[in-house]
């Protein structure tokens, strides 16, 4: 498909996340409803795990259709969407994007950026209802079916919830998914990764003696998602993410004020949490449960629960009519579709910069969950480029700080086929000469072996060795490393079924 070639469901408005499924519900095969009844604790992520969970979930496991349970154990009337962005097919679908190109689409989108826009709280479905919590009924338990994705999670969480604060001293906001766990009924318990700029806002607040104004919002439009999954030094301090998501989207987040804290949701949200981060309050992640693990994160591990972790004190829950509650499963494909395409953009919009035309594709693969493994397609011309493929890799890391490992391929290599990078790996890499080591660099917490226990060389959990693994083949050698090569032949008359009817090609 030619670049940025859009399906013929684009002209459709996309405003929100019902609109969204309302695109995938006409394509076969990307969309499922239940209406048998599943328990929130445990199952419902079970169930998905063997339906298309995919990623770095314990196999059995494959890619699958997104699925909304019509029918929660304990919650009357809520539904529960899981697994909207676990395909990259699905995301190309949703933005309107051969799914090869997304890399180009998002870097594009960044130049692209729109601003978010506040309109009045008449126009915000995401308020339609109101749940006051100091009414005294209220209770988050069973307001919200937050799902346990194991038996041995800390408690019920929200997965998918983006969290919008703003920096008490410069007034800009910033948005972002972080791990939040139901820990009362009116208490969340979060999780900040190193550096995350949230928390740099929450700790100003602190300072102060003062609370951080925050809401979480769930359910929305899957480019505000992916939009929002960019970090630094792309999206630096002070970068509202939110423009980002406006240039997938082609037109403005829409912005509402909250109706109990100093703090803007977003408008056509189906839940919006609305809260404050205590000051000099912690708290221990499992305390109701003393299982002594989180929940599983994208490496596909579960973590140890955080001995202290900030409070976000709830003030209110808005949401629309006949909400939608929308969760992953931690480890999925759909934590590689947000965290790697953005990973995969700035990595491209990087390199591009330095060595315009060199780099042809970038793949953060799922088996890094989107942040620790990267590849990189390159085109050599000259024998200058045999380093110069090396130097995209050094880019690369740091473009995306978190990233682990970069194998990089040439351009007759697809990225995107695992089996084909081990292929390359296979044949053009000898490992005394083709890895390049960069030890004690700083990588992600949530990795078990970037820890003194795991290398004893190693200062600190978050710490790691890097490496470059160069699976390209000499430029003098080219010839030698020609693959055979076989006639170029339409194969869609000979077998028609196998093409779907979006006139999207074999690629």
């Amino acid at each position: 498909m030619p670049t940025d070639q859009q399906h013929p469901l684009a002209s459709e408005d996309r405003e929100d996340l019902r609109s969204a499924l309302a695109r995938l519900e006409r394509v076969p095969g990307q969309f499922i409803e239940t209406s048998r009844e599943v328990d929130p604790h445990a199952e419902l992520a079970g169930v998905y795990k063997r339906i298309g969970a995919g990623g770095t979930v314990a196999r059995p496991t494959r890619l699958g259709p997104a699925m909304m349970f019509n029918r929660i154990k304990g919650y009357p009337g809520s539904r529960v969407l899981v697994g909207l962005l676990a395909s990259r097919k699905r995301v190309g679908l949703l933005l309107d994007c051969a799914p090869s190109r997304l890399t180009q689409r998002m870097a594009r989108a960044i130049e692209e950026a729109i601003p978010p826009v506040l309109v009045p709280r008449g126009q915000a479905p995401s308020q339609e209802i109101v749940h006051l919590a100091s009414d005294p009924g209220f209770d988050l338990r069973t307001l919200l079916p937050a799902p346990t994705n194991t038996e041995e999670d800390a408690g019920p969480f929200f997965c998918m919830g983006l969290v919008l604060g703003t920096d008490p001293d410069e007034g800009h906001s910033d948005v972002t998914i972080h791990r939040l766990c139901v820990q009362g009924r009116d208490e969340l318990s979060i999780f900040f990764a190193p550096d995350r700029h949230i928390d740099v806002f929450s700790k100003k607040a602190e300072s102060r003696g003062q609370a951080l104004p925050v809401t979480i919002n769930m359910g929305l439009d899957p480019a505000i998602h992916i939009g929002a999954c960019f970090e630094a030094p792309t999206t630096p301090f002070g970068y509202d993410e939110l423009a980002i998501a406006g240039g997938l989207r082609g037109r403005p987040v829409e912005l509402v004020e909250a109706v109990s804290v100093g703090q803007k949701s977003i408008a056509r949200a189906e839940i919006v949490i609305e809260g404050e981060i205590l000051p000099g309050v912690r708290m221990r992640e499992d305390v109701h449960t003393n299982t002594g693990r989180a929940m599983p994160e994208f490496p596909g591990y579960t973590g140890p629960a955080n001995p202290s972790l900030p409070v976000i004190k709830v003030k209110a829950v808005t949401m629309r009519h006949g909400a939608i509650l929308q969760t992953l499963v931690g480890p999925g494909e759909e934590h590689t579709s947000l965290a790697g395409i953005p990973t995969e953009a700035s990595i491209y919009k990087a390199v591009q910069a330095a060595m315009p035309g060199f780099v042809k594709q970038v793949y953060a693969h799922t088996a890094g969950g989107g942040k620790l493994l990267a590849v990189l397609q390159v085109k050599k011309t000259r024998a200058l480029d045999d380093g110069r493929a090396r130097q995209a890799a050094l880019i690369a890391f740091a473009a995306y700080a978190e990233l682990k490992h970069v194998i990089v391929v040439d351009d007759d290599v697809d990225p995107f086929d695992s089996d084909d990078v081990l292929w390359a790996m296979t044949t053009r890499f000898q490992g005394d000469m083709s890895t390049m080591l960069l030890p004690k660099v700083n990588g992600h917490v949530l990795d078990p072996s970037q820890s003194p226990e795991f290398n004893p060389a190693l200062p600190t959990r978050g710490v790691t060795c890097k490496m470059v693994f160069d699976c390209t083949a000499p430029f003098a050698l080219r010839d030698e490393f020609k693959r055979a090569q076989f006639k170029e032949v339409d194969p869609r008359p000979f077998a028609p079924a196998l093409f779907d009817a979006l006139g999207e090609s074999d690629e």
